[in-house]
């Protein structure tokens, strides 16, 4: 079985439903990193020298590849991501190997056969 890695960069308050809708499409788990801090073409406005954004999380999903593009898009589209550039990004890399995930192939097995 063959992994991708999304990591996604979302504002604290979509993790819950972001997370959920990715479930729904396959995702077995993932990690979060709390308060995380972007910045994108233009820097923030600050006020009296402090920074005035929303906390982020960043969000660690390894997935099965055959699911990843659709997780990917459930991603953007949960989070708004089009619709705004401030709302989020998220993007898949490919993992050349991984342990620890044997839990995860045994639940993803039935789900894989039938994409396939």
């Amino acid at each position: 079985m063959h992994f991708k890695l999304i990591i996604a960069f979302v504002d604290s308050n979509k993790t819950d439903n972001i997370l959920e809708a990715a479930r729904t499409k396959g995702a077995t788990g993932s990690t979060i990193i709390s308060q995380a801090r972007g910045e994108g073409l233009k820097h923030n406005k600050t006020f009296l020298g402090l920074n005035i954004e929303t906390p982020r999380d960043v969000l660690l999903l390894l997935v099965e590849r055959h699911l990843s593009r659709d997780i990917l898009e459930t991603i953007a589209d949960t989070g708004n991501f089009e619709s705004n550039p401030k709302e989020g990004i998220a993007f898949q890399v490919d993992v050349e190997d991984a342990v620890g995930v044997m839990h995860q192939i045994h639940a993803l097995e039935h789900t894989i056969k039938e994409k396939i």
